[in-house]
């Protein structure tokens, strides 16, 4: 994983929310999800291209399941998008590159 994603956990999720200068995408995902593996890498690349103007962080939700429930997620890999806060995009599944990538130049 690249040092540009930030793990998150139940004691730092509504801080990192709340606080982010920039979009905030955050990642819920699993160890055991095979999709989720899939697009780590993805998220990796993309947080070298947007660096300075979106964050990417990452929930493992059989670690903090209580957020996964604060918002629904039901599905791996979910991506929530967060901007001042709140949450203008919710992006659920394995997407191309181009689709993750177009969504996030949106909210810049």
């Amino acid at each position: 994983m690249s040092d540009k994603i930030t793990q998150l956990t139940t004691d730092t999720f509504k801080a990192a929310v709340s606080s982010s200068a920039t979009p905030l995408l955050v990642d819920f995902w699993a160890p055991w999800c095979g999709p989720c593996k899939a697009i780590a890498p993805v998220l990796d690349e993309l947080a070298t291209e947007f660096e300075g103007k979106i964050s990417i962080a990452k929930v493992n939700i059989d670690d903090n399941e209580a957020i996964a429930a604060e918002f629904g997620i039901r599905a791996i890999p979910t991506m929530l998008l967060f901007k001042g806060g709140s949450v203008v995009e919710q992006i659920v599944g394995l997407v191309p590159k181009s689709a993750l990538k177009a969504k996030l130049a949106a909210q810049i």
